[in-house]
């Protein structure tokens, strides 16, 4: 049995499971990994640091799959913004033709990898930026919920409401992102108007992950009340997996709100760098991680991973929730 979807049709590939864009994660070892599992994986494409050394990257990738993959390309608030056009033009020279945008005012870029013919996949955290996605001309949206890590918005919406409210107003297939992280969620993202999920964190905890086992362990031990968030004061709200660093962020924030700058030296990039590819210290600095903790009990490969959850789903849909339904006796 397969899981046929508009997701699964548009991008080509066999199940509607995607490898979110995840900062000193998604490397073209993972998005190789995930695509060859038959989902979509995905290429960071910040996490470069040069528009060059991304092409490095998607070259890698091509030499490690011939199956679909995407780059996702964030634009998000920063006191130094880095060169997103030369980023794009990389994305479309080397021919990738699944990109996943995120972020603020994407207009300009989801209009440029379209004239290039590229299949945009846009991240939104709120319907209404979800419509003008579609209107600016979106093939698929990434509906992300307030579960979900990294940066949810500032209407803390879950995708209990989220989803089934996307579902009456989007015309274009959404996947439900945030919190996902086993075949039962996919079932239920499906039955609440979802065609596919996007995940990040659970994808952390495979074998394929390019990060350091002692982060993978802190995601098997933690639960769903292991994260917390941070950057409220700045609307930039990130949730976080909870340590001394965070909290120390969070009594700054709440002593000096609205201060990038008091709070800087914690929650830079290159902290949580050091954590994820050198240490493995997972109370050392201020990283993305998201309630599906509390699912997450083992580092399976990718392959493992997506084929358990397919059948899982497949299972839920055909043996419990099937046999409920009942033709009414006549009277």
């Amino acid at each position: 049995m397969v899981l046929k979807t508009r997701v699964t049709e548009i991008l080509g590939i066999e199940h509607p499971i995607i490898q979110g864009g995840m900062h000193y994660v998604g490397y073209a070892s993972l998005a190789a990994a995930v695509s060859e599992a038959g989902g979509l994986g995905t290429i960071t494409a910040l996490t470069q640091k040069t528009p060059e050394d991304l092409r490095a990257e998607i070259r890698k990738c091509k030499t490690l799959t011939s199956k679909p993959f995407a780059v996702n390309l964030t634009l998000l608030p920063a006191l130094m913004p880095p060169d997103y056009d030369s980023y794009c033009e990389v994305v479309i020279e080397e021919g990738v033709k699944i990109v996943e945008t995120a972020g603020r005012n994407p207009g300009k870029y989801i209009q440029k990898f379209k004239r290039a013919g590229c299949v945009v996949v846009h991240k939104c955290v709120a319907v209404k930026h979800a419509l003008t996605a579609e209107r600016l001309g979106a093939d698929i949206i990434s509906m992300d919920g307030f579960e979900c890590a990294g940066h949810p918005g500032e209407a803390d919406v879950g995708n209990w409401v989220l989803l089934p409210v996307a579902a009456r107003h989007l015309r274009i297939p959404f996947v439900a992102s945030g919190g996902v992280g086993d075949g039962k969620q996919l079932a239920a993202a499906l039955a609440l108007g979802a065609e596919g999920v996007n995940m990040g964190t659970r994808f952390m905890a495979t074998v394929e992950a390019p990060i350091h086992q002692g982060i993978k362990q802190a995601l098997v031990e933690g639960s769903e009340t292991s994260t917390t968030l941070v950057m409220r004061s700045l609307k930039n709200t990130e949730r976080v997996y909870n340590n001394a660093v965070v909290q120390e962020v969070q009594k700054i924030e709440a002593r000096d709100p609205g201060n990038i700058h008091a709070i800087r030296h914690l929650v830079s990039g290159e902290n949580y760098r050091k954590s994820f590819q050198e240490t493995g210290d997972a109370q050392s600095s201020v990283w993305s991680a998201g309630c599906v903790m509390g699912l997450i009990d083992d580092v399976p490969t990718c392959k493992a991973l997506l084929a358990r959850m397919v059948k899982e789903a497949e299972d839920t849909i055909q043996r419990r929730v099937a046999p409920m339904v009942h033709t009414r006796s006549k009277l």
